[in-house]
C-alpha cells in the first residue's frame, strides 16, 4: 500500500462565492468528485488564509499569478497501478456532475494535476506515519513547493539529490515529518473544459511537506527560504497551509 499516483488541486473561489464555494466542495464534490471514485483511497483539504498567502513565494511564479491565488488546496492518493482505471471513472463522472448542474464554476483552477510519486522522505526513518498515512494523520500544516528543471534528465538528477542529500538534511530536526515528492502527468484529452492541461510534465516535481506544527509558528526559522534554494532547478513556488475542518466554514472570513 502506497500512493503511487495523487490529485493535488489548488483552487480560487472568485470573490464573493467564499463561503458557497466552501459548502460546494465540503458537501457535494470532496465526496462525489472525488473520494467516491475507485483507487481513491484518502483525501484532505488545506486552506491559507491571506496571513498565509503572504508567506508565499517567489513573488514572481509561474504557477500562481498573482503568487497569493489559491487559497484552497485539495490532495487525494490513488492506489499504485490503478491510475489509468481511476481516469476513466473520473472523467466520466465529472462530465455527469457537470450535467446535473453539480458543479461550481465561479472558480478558477490554479495548479490542478494527477502526478505519479517519485519518493518519499522521512525526518525520522521507519518511525511514525507513513507516506499512505499522510492524509489521514493529524498534521498540523502543509507546503506545496513546485520545481522545474531543464529536462527530464535534469529533473531525474533532482529526485536523486532531494532523496539522498537535501531533504534528508532539511528534514532533521525539523517541524516536518515527510516530505512526498511527485512528478506531473498529462490529462486526458476528454477532460473538463475549466480544467486546463498541465504545464511541466517532462520538467517538473511537486513536494507535499507535511508538519507537526502550523507553519507560521515555524516559518521564518526553517520554511521561508524554500522559495530560494538552488537544488538544480527553478522553484516556481512555495506555498503554506493549515487543514480545514470538515463541515465548517473555518477560516473562509480570513481568505481575503
Amino acid at each position: 500500500m502506497r500512493p503511487g499516483h495523487a490529485l493535488i488541486t489548488m483552487v480560487e473561489p472568485h470573490p464573493g462565492h467564499e463561503y458557497a464555494y466552501n459548502r460546494w466542495y465540503e458537501d457535494d464534490h470532496y465526496y462525489a468528485g472525488a473520494m467516491a471514485m475507485p483507487w481513491m483511497y484518502a483525501g484532505r483539504r488545506w486552506v491559507a488564509t491571506r496571513e498565509l498567502q503572504l508567506l508565499r513565494g517567489p513573488e514572481k511564479s509561474a504557477v500562481a499569478q498573482p503568487v497569493t491565488a489559491g487559497c484552497y488546496l485539495s490532495t487525494y492518493w490513488i492506489t499504485d497501478g490503478r491510475y489509468d482505471e481511476h481516469m476513466k471513472w473520473t472523467v466520466a463522472i465529472n462530465k455527469r456532475l457537470n450535467r446535473d448542474a453539480r458543479v461550481y464554476h465561479d472558480r478558477t483552477h490554479v495548479f490542478t494535476s494527477f502526478q505519479d510519486h517519485e519518493v518519499t522522505v522521512y525526518r525520522d526513518g521507519a518511525a511514525g506515519p507513513r507516506d499512505f498515512h499522510a492524509l489521514d494523520h493529524p498534521y498540523g500544516g502543509l507546503i506545496l513547493q513546485v520545481i522545474d528543471t531543464e529536462g527530464p534528465e535534469r529533473r531525474a538528477e533532482l529526485v536523486e539529490r532531494l532523496r539522498s542529500r537535501e531533504l534528508p538534511r532539511r528534514l532533521a530536526g525539523s517541524p516536518a515529518a515527510m516530505v512526498t515528492v511527485f512528478r506531473p502527468t498529462p490529462l486526458p484529452g476528454d477532460r473538463m473544459t475549466y480544467v486546463k492541461q498541465v504545464e511541466g510534465v517532462d520538467t517538473r516535481l511537486t513536494l507535499l511537506w507535511f508538519l507537526e506544527a502550523d507553519p507560521r509558528t515555524c516559518w521564518e526559522d526553517r520554511f521561508a527560504d524554500l522559495a530560494s534554494v538552488e537544488w538544480g532547478g527553478r522553484v516556481e513556488l512555495v506555498a503554506p497551509f493549515v487543514p480545514t475542518v470538515p463541515g465548517t466554514d473555518r477560516y473562509v472570513d480570513e481568505l481575503r
